[in-house]
């Protein structure tokens, strides 16, 4: 009874687009849920939305963006596939594996179009551009997102996979691949309390990394990740890397690296279904200062635009004492800030003076009122542009501040609390540019497939805001395509 071409494990962005890419060419589609339907979406549910692609120039950009009027007046950087391949060298220190970065880079663009003609909507990313004189001035190569951010991308590929026949089965969480010789015949379901085997010619792997394992995040990040905030589902906790290890699959990528984000210090534990859409993060830290409850600063704020820094700066955060930090600012740049800081959820405070502020905070006041001295001190004359590395900067105060550095003076200032919230983990199972899961002869695991955060050895250390929802989108689509070809030999 329970027989399927196909079966994927998940229902994040990256499950869905193997779902649907495979289902619109015929194929019979199982997709099994660890969560309950309220749950579903893993968590593509929560991102903001923002992806990166290899648009090109602004022609290529407007043939995805829909929300684009006439009376829009655009300013953008060319960004081509060569580009986004440099940005993701850059960031993951030359190790991201060339034949995984150029399969992403290279099918980026074809992949977002592809997307659009399943029903997702892409709009102007509104976090990404500082508007002058009627003018939009984007900057970060992040110019794009999904229209009501993740939960607009899941609906729309929810509703193309149901369109398309594919069978969704929640409270089912997959336990044990099947086997047959060399070959995978299918899975063990535990549905809603009973273990049910389903066969299949083929399974997708895409369930996420083991970010919401606590156990796992400390044998493998280290001790102080027992804490940290899980700013996405609590059901990716690693089952999928642990059933495609049981059938010959090998470890791949950076077991003790993620993607963390500095988050409001009082968010939820994990991602909250009431609440979705990234609410808690904090990402404006380049316009003003961080500092730690010493009251000093341990980051260099602008080195780069947010979206190649947030992913590293997150960790750094997590260092500091009692997992905390501050992100401050003053009135010259509080009116920049994105929305996130005005939101009922936003912890904040408010003082008339740099003391008071202190000691709201809770900081070393005495410290504190140094460090903001002796950066004022710092401070160099020059443009101030925060559409561009302007290169205003400080000298002689470590860290310095190389972009973006102006005076911290203007009150009324404003303290956020901030701490370090987990996003998906780096390792996962080695595969190749099919998503073929290999082995230990680097060979194909006939019929297994995986996508997403699973897939091992594409980011390291850091990673381009954006790429990791554009990966689950392009590994995704290329797995239900690969297991395509597979199942109709």
């Amino acid at each position: 009874m329970n027989t399927y071409d196909l079966v994927v494990v998940g229902t994040g962005n990256a499950a869905l687009s193997a779902a649907v890419s495979a289902s619109e060419n015929g194929v019979k589609v199982l997709m099994v849920e660890k969560a309950k339907e309220d749950n579903r979406g893993g968590n593509s549910f929560f991102t903001d939305g923002a992806i990166r692609f290899a648009y090109g120039d602004l022609d290529g950009y407007k043939n995805v963006i829909s929300n684009i009027t006439e009376n829009d007046t655009i300013e953008l950087p060319n960004y081509t596939a060569e580009d986004f391949y440099d940005d993701m060298m850059q960031v993951t220190k030359g190790k991201s594996k060339p034949e995984l970065a150029r399969h992403l880079v290279n099918n980026s663009y074809d992949t977002v179009q592809w997307m659009k003609s399943q029903g997702v909507r892409f709009i102007m990313n509104e976090n990404q551009y500082f508007e002058k004189d009627g003018v939009k001035t984007f900057w970060g190569g992040l110019p794009s997102k999904t229209d009501r951010k993740g939960i607009g991308l899941v609906e729309a590929l929810f509703k193309k996979a149901e369109e398309n026949g594919v069978e969704i089965w929640y409270d089912s969480p997959a336990v044990r691949l099947k086997t047959d010789g060399d070959k995978i015949t299918g899975i063990i379901v535990n549905k809603s309390g009973t273990e049910t085997e389903v066969d299949s010619k083929a399974v997708i792997l895409a369930c996420g990394g083991f970010e919401a394992n606590k156990e796992k995040r400390i044998e493998n990040l280290g001790n102080e990740w027992a804490d940290a905030i899980v700013r996405g589902t609590k059901h990716n906790t690693g089952d999928g890397i642990s059933m495609a290890l049981e059938v010959g699959a090998v470890k791949a990528g950076q077991y003790d690296g993620c993607h963390a984000h500095t988050t409001d210090f009082n968010a939820p534990r994990f991602g909250d279904f009431n609440k979705p859409g990234d609410i808690y993060k904090k990402s404006s830290y380049p316009l003003g200062l961080i500092v730690n409850v010493e009251g000093e600063r341990f980051v260099d704020e602008g080195a780069d635009f947010r979206n190649y820094t947030y992913a590293k700066y997150g960790k750094e955060t997590l260092k500091q004492t009692g997992h905390k930090a501050f992100q401050v600012y003053d009135s010259q740049v509080s009116p920049l800030l994105r929305v996130e800081y005005e939101l009922d959820e936003a912890t904040k405070f408010e003082a008339d003076t740099l003391s008071e502020l202190a000691e709201k905070m809770g900081v070393n006041k005495e410290q504190f009122l140094n460090t903001i001295e002796s950066y004022n001190n710092a401070v160099q004359d020059g443009d101030y542009d925060p559409s561009i590395k302007d290169g205003k900067s400080t000298v002689g105060i470590t860290p310095p501040k190389s972009n973006w550095a102006l005076k911290f003076d203007k009150a009324p200032f404003f303290a956020y609390p901030v701490t370090c919230g987990i996003t998906f983990t780096f390792g996962g199972v080695k595969v190749n540019d099919k998503t073929e899961v290999l082995n230990k002869e680097d060979q194909p695991i006939k019929g297994l497939y995986a996508a997403g955060e699973m897939v091992g050895e594409l980011f390291y250390h850091n990673y381009p805001g954006g790429s990791g929802l554009m990966s689950g989108s392009v590994f995704g689509r290329t797995a239900g395509n690969s297991a395509t070809q597979y199942i109709k030999q």
